[in-house]
């Protein structure tokens, strides 16, 4: 009985933990690049669009296909970094508790 206790109550602080996290995802951003800094996608760690920074001079007509394309590369780039973060917040909120064999995060 006394395990089952002590389970319990790693459970709640992992709970608690896991909650702090969420929250702390709220506030890292990530920021994804293309074209050698001509597009910035900027997302909160849990995905959130945040903002888009264009360079003027991408800003022609005939090149819109070419920002298309950079802006979704940029954001791809954005959406990768913000899934490490994601992982790194979630593995350091985790600490030392031991998890059962293939469990992961929600992200």
């Amino acid at each position: 009985m006394k395990d089952l206790m002590g389970l319990m109550k790693q459970a709640q602080e992992l709970q608690k933990r896991m909650q702090e996290a969420q929250a702390r995802l709220d506030d890292e951003e990530a920021t994804g690049e293309s074209g050698a800094g001509l597009v910035r996608v900027t997302l909160s760690a849990k995905g959130d669009m945040k903002r888009i920074e264009l360079d003027p001079t991408i800003l022609v007509a005939s090149e819109k296909e070419v920002v298309e394309d950079l802006i979704s590369a940029a954001h791809a780039d954005a959406r990768r970094k913000a899934e490490d973060i994601q992982a790194r917040v979630m593995k350091e909120a985790a600490g030392d508790m031991p998890l059962p064999p293939g469990f992961s995060f929600p992200g």
